[in-house]
Parts: structure tokens; C-alpha cells; sequence
């Protein structure tokens, strides 16, 4: 995959379509290859940009301390690959954080905010994992959090009965530079977007799966409160990465808060 250069460090990016722009943000637990089951749809009227966060992929490692840090090199980043000021932007997880302290630091950037699994702030008792996660990684590298991690990412049933996507996202978690992991576990344990969420003038889309239980429907709805003119849409039977386990509902639910847009002249 091609490699753009971005204040010192290489990002990893595809693109594919034509159309209006749209740009994939992926979560702490995948990287861009995840958005694959929806990428044929979402690219037959859209130019589609997915990128890696530092340490994921092929990005270079970034010394970011906050979710902030990271949403000022995604900005950066889009005035790399000369998005446009009208590019709608969708972030999961992780991803999904990120796009909103975009949307609080450079809302301005963009156009339509889409996000998926992401909370206000998480609440003490959940902060404790992200911080055992940054320790176990620092001291054991990836492998010793991947059981867990993908533990949490799937439901149950979901994990059971496709055992190859498990293992595909184990394989492609267990590439992720363990610093760079780290530093977002802990970014992540420190977030509060509450107070901020009322600077957001995005027209925005929070979406939540149904069976999430590291960012639950419950608190993903204080999400979309907190954002004025946001809606709220749980999508059912999916867990924390609906890219992989309902596409067509994700795709379904992005289209008619985006709009369809209009099919390329040939």
C-alpha cells in the first residue's frame, strides 16, 4: 500500500472509488484492512481513503501522549492527501475518538461525522483495563494482550462461528508496534470529551452495536446527547466492530445519514 510522509512519519493509506470523499478511521483492535466487507459499496460512489494510525500497519510509531495527538495528525494527514473540506469522516472504537476531538479541534476540516462504539468518557472502573493493557504490552509485547483484546472486541457468538476472522485480527493485532498500542490504551483511560462535545457542529451520526460491551448503547447515547442535532442508531446483533459483523447494516445505516451519493460518469 502506498505511504504518504506526514511531519516526520510514514502513514499508510488506500484509496479507492471516485465520487465525494470519505474518509475510514479504524479502531484500537484492527487496522485499515478491517473496513474490507464494506469498502466494495461504500466505493462504488465515493472516493473511500483508509488509513493506518501510528504503529498500525505500516505507520511509523508516534510518541502521542493524548487522543488530541492523534487527531491533529489525522488532520494533518488530510491536508496531505488534499481531502477536502467537504469530506465526510467515520471513526470506529478507537478511530471513533479520535474523529470526535478532530470534529472538537478542526470540525472545520470536514463535513458529516459518523461514528460507531465510542462513549463521553469511560467510567473509572473501565479506564482500569486500558491501563492494564498499556502494562502488559510494554512489559510482554502484543501477544500478551491479544486474547483479551479480541475477547473484548467480539461477542461470544459471533467469535464461535467465525473463527477465521478471529484469527485474521489476532494476526494483524499481533503486527501493531506495542509502544504505539500502549500510548493509546492510556490516551484513551485519560479521555473526557464531555465538556467538549457542544463545540461539535458536524452534522453527526453516533452508532452503537447492540451487544457492545466496551463502549455500551447506554452510554453511547449520553454520546449523541452531548452533541447538538446528533441521531442514535443501535445496530443489532453486532458487537464493537460492526464492519465485521453486520456490514450491511453499517453500510445501510451510513448511506441514509450520508446520503447516497451520486454514481460516477464513467
Amino acid at each position: 500500500m502506498p505511504l504518504v510522509s506526514v511531519n516526520g512519519l510514514e502513514v499508510e493509506f488506500e484509496q479507492e472509488g471516485s465520487g465525494p470523499d470519505l474518509l475510514l478511521v479504524h479502531s484500537l483492535l484492527t487496522e485499515l484492512t478491517v473496513f474490507a466487507r464494506v469498502l466494495p459499496v461504500l466505493a462504488a460512489r465515493r472516493r473511500v481513503t483508509r488509513i493506518n494510525l501510528p504503529g498500525f500497519g505500516a505507520s511509523s510509531p508516534a510518541a502521542f501522549e493524548t487522543v488530541a495527538d492523534f487527531a491533529d495528525h489525522l488532520a494533518a494527514v488530510m491536508d496531505a492527501l488534499k481531502l477536502a473540506a467537504t469530506t465526510d469522516v467515520f471513526g470506529n472504537g478507537f478511530g471513533a475518538f479520535v474523529v470526535l476531538e478532530l470534529a472538537c479541534r478542526h470540525g472545520a476540516r470536514f463535513g458529516r461525522l459518523v461514528v460507531a462504539d465510542a462513549v463521553p468518557a469511560f467510567p473509572e472502573p473501565a479506564r482500569a483495563p486500558f491501563r492494564g493493557m498499556a502494562e502488559r504490552v510494554r512489559a510482554g509485547g502484543m501477544a500478551a494482550v491479544l486474547e483479551t483484546a479480541i475477547g473484548r472486541m467480539f461477542p461470544a457468538p459471533f467469535a464461535r462461528a467465525n473463527a477465521e476472522v478471529i484469527a485474521q485480527r489476532k494476526q494483524a493485532l499481533a503486527r501493531v508496534d506495542p509502544e504505539a498500542f500502549a500510548r493509546a490504551c492510556l490516551g484513551l483511560a485519560a479521555l473526557d470529551l464531555a465538556p467538549r462535545l457542544g463545540r461539535i457542529a458536524n452534522p453527526t451520526l453516533v452508532l452503537c452495536g447492540a451487544l457492545d460491551r466496551t463502549t455500551p448503547p447506554e452510554l453511547a447515547r449520553k454520546l449523541a446527547d452531548g452533541i447538538p442535532g446528533a441521531i442514535y442508531r443501535e445496530i443489532a446483533q453486532s458487537g464493537h466492530c460492526p464492519m465485521l459483523e453486520q456490514p450491511g447494516l453499517l453500510v445501510e445505516m451510513m448511506q441514509a445519514f450520508l446520503g447516497k451519493a451520486a454514481a460516477p460518469k464513467p
